[in-house]
């Protein structure tokens, strides 16, 4: 009886085990890293997208100089305050995530940012209408800390669109910045940045980044808080993202809605009719 009840569970084990292999099913799409980056190359003061180039002295490149200003603004939240979440995140994609429990993954790896060890943890859990995100960073050393919560959000089941929440940092927790995102065939097709600080006279302000099928194929639509002007601006940017010239209008700076475009040395031209 007893060789009759072994035999009987060595045939039933390997198909329970199949089962437990089929009830993980496959890890969630990672979102692409461009989810959370905006393009800001082309407004980048002495380049050309990735290839430097000299302006001469006198020139007049308001028009460029304008619309790189404003970029810069939303730039420097990417480059200081979330460098290290954003750094982070990129390098997932070339890790192997483990299963975890109910529909959990996660990517476990070191990352090294501006010359700090960080531990990173991105969980991803898969429910009946979305994948959840939560990336938590550990920092090693002097002023370190454990499992800070950074960044959290959702994506699509098709990873075709989705948001973050970012957080400023570990010692100040607050929701700083919202990003939505989409995908357009296999390359990124929109992310916008909208600022979510609670008080602060940012809150609400926002940049959209593209990519179209136009001539001027790049674009930014911007609402963003002045500090210089201490009021509300609008303004729409375009631009090709191969020759670099361009065109911006925004009615509270240039105090029309007509377009001002530059060519692709940054130089100010007059805008085709």
């Amino acid at each position: 009886m007893k060789k009759y009840l072994i035999f009987a569970l060595l045939a039933i084990l390997p198909v329970a085990l199949q089962d437990c292999k089929k009830d993980k099913g496959e890890p969630p799409v990672l979102p692409p890293a461009e989810s959370m980056s905006i393009d800001f190359s082309n407004f980048q003061a002495g380049k050309k997208s990735e290839v430097a180039i000299s302006i001469p002295k006198g020139t007049q490149t308001s028009n460029w100089e304008f619309s790189a200003g404003v970029a810069l603004v939303w730039e420097s939240i990417l480059t200081t305050t979330l460098a290290v979440p954003v750094a982070s995140f990129k390098l997932a994609v070339n890790q192997k995530p483990a299963y975890v429990d109910n529909k959990t993954w996660q990517w476990s790896y070191d990352a090294t940012v501006l010359g700090v060890s960080y531990k990173a943890r991105l969980t991803g859990q898969i429910t009946s209408s979305n994948v959840v995100w939560k990336m938590y960073i550990t920092r090693q050393g002097a002023g370190g800390y454990e499992d800070f919560l950074w960044f959290e959000g959702t994506s699509a089941l098709d990873g075709k669109s989705g948001q973050w929440i970012l957080y400023r940092s570990n010692a100040d927790p607050v929701s700083i910045l919202q990003i939505d995102w989409t995908v357009e065939g296999t390359a990124i097709g929109s992310v916008k940045y909208t600022y979510t600080e609670v008080g602060s006279q940012f809150k609400d302000s926002f940049i959209e980044y593209g990519l179209t099928s136009a001539t001027l194929n790049a674009y930014y639509t911007i609402h963003y808080y002045s500090a210089v002007y201490l009021d509300f601006y609008d303004l729409n940017v375009e631009w090709s993202s191969s020759l670099h010239n361009g065109r911006v209008k925004c009615l509270q700076f240039f105090g029309n809605s007509d377009w001002y475009c530059w060519d692709g040395n940054y130089l100010n031209v007059t805008c085709p009719e």
